[in-house]
């Protein structure tokens, strides 16, 4: 039975999109395949890891109705080396006959109904639409400072609060903090926070466009669904406490300067070349008029950059990791930033002019 004919790009795309998803390494070897479904005009690709499941939609109509679900690796290796044609996928018993051109590759399949699904609850949560570019834009903007298999589950995620007309965003790995918000014009009724797992961002973020197409969210306490017109993201959320991370920003910082990010960003760079490869420090050095930016490592090797800046206070010595500082410069977009300090133990808040919404606190280091 012919399922399904198309171009390459046609499959490839929804194939990509879906590939991160797959758990390769899980016990369950229906969980390693992607799920098929060809019905009526386009071709649902579902992938699944028990927490996560994102379906992405080929165009093209399908030649007949069918459901299997067949290794997601092989399926998408053998597409992204297939010459540009045609390339059909025809269901013959428990196997999957592809031909494209004269390739001709037989796959094992495993019946669609043994498919795990998430389903999301009836009734619950609220739901709105946000831009799909804003969106991209505001998770962007935080996602970096997630932590990365952290003992404190709750930190391997971002936060998103919902509350007074606006979706505000959060993550630290209890190094730094990254905190942004947007106004919503359909603000949902009810204030909500959830705890959305690491993963399910960094996908969402590849998924994203930068375009005014609506993107609509359903938060519930227990699932977030993210939908537009190409892919559906439904993700549990993770069950734990976000700290509370107003206690974090300071303020009444008195250093205070601005400065170009770009021309912070490349010198920050330059001079991390030389830092100690495994604690990555680096001296920010405040006199007036001045910041001395220095590294140095293990072999007595030194970088040093001086940039020209408004600044009229005493002078402060103060050492950070320079991956975080670069973390943030690469993730922003404005020209400028704001750096506020207050002593050689205390945090530094970066902002952007005219943002008041974004903050970004990266406590210090000793070196």
């Amino acid at each position: 039975m012919l399922v399904l004919k198309t171009s390459k790009e046609a499959i490839l795309k929804p194939l990509q999109a879906v590939a991160g998803v797959v758990d390769r390494k899980h016990t369950l070897p229906i969980l390693s395949n992607v799920l098929i479904e060809a019905q009526g005009d386009r071709t649902a690709f579902v992938a699944t890891d028990l927490e996560l499941q994102l379906t992405a939609w080929a165009e093209q109509g399908a030649r007949a109705e069918a459901a299997f679900t067949v290794s997601a690796r092989k399926l998408l290796d053998i597409c992204r080396n297939l010459p540009e044609s045609d390339i059909a996928l025809e269901l013959a018993g428990e196997q999957l006959k592809l031909a494209a051109g004269k390739s001709r590759f037989n796959l094992q399949t495993l019946p669609a109904r043994d498919f795990p699904r998430l389903q999301i609850p009836e009734g619950e949560g609220v739901a709105f639409s946000l831009p799909q570019g804003r969106l991209r834009h505001l998770l962007s903007r935080v996602q970096y400072a997630m932590a990365v298999q952290d003992i404190r589950y709750y930190l391997n995620g971002m936060l998103l609060n919902l509350k007074d007309g606006r979706m505000s965003v959060a993550a630290t790995d209890g190094h730094r903090l990254a905190v942004d918000a947007a106004a919503l014009e359909d603000a949902p009724a009810r204030d909500l926070d959830v705890i959305l797992p690491r993963k399910a961002v960094v996908e969402l973020v590849k998924l994203l466009g930068d375009g005014d197409e609506a993107v609509e969210l359903q938060v519930s306490p227990t699932q977030v669904v993210a939908r537009c017109s190409h892919f559906e993201l439904r993700s549990k959320v993770v069950d734990g406490k976000f700290p509370d991370f107003q206690r974090v920003i300071p303020s009444g910082h008195d250093k205070a300067f601005s400065i170009g990010r770009s021309r912070f960003n490349q010198s920050l760079t330059r001079a991390a070349i030389l830092t100690n490869e495994k604690y990555r420090g680096v001296r920010l050095a405040l006199t007036p008029g001045s910041l001395r930016i220095v590294c140095s490592n293990n072999e007595q090797e030194e970088a040093q950059e001086e940039l020209d800046i408004a600044y009229d206070k005493e002078p402060l010595d103060i050492g950070f990791n320079v991956q975080y500082l670069q973390d943030v410069l690469n993730n922003l977009d404005g020209e400028t930033v704001q750096c506020s300090l207050g002593d050689p133990s205390s945090s530094l808040l970066i902002t952007v002019p005219g943002e008041e919404h974004f903050r970004y606190v990266v406590m210090p280091m000793r070196i």
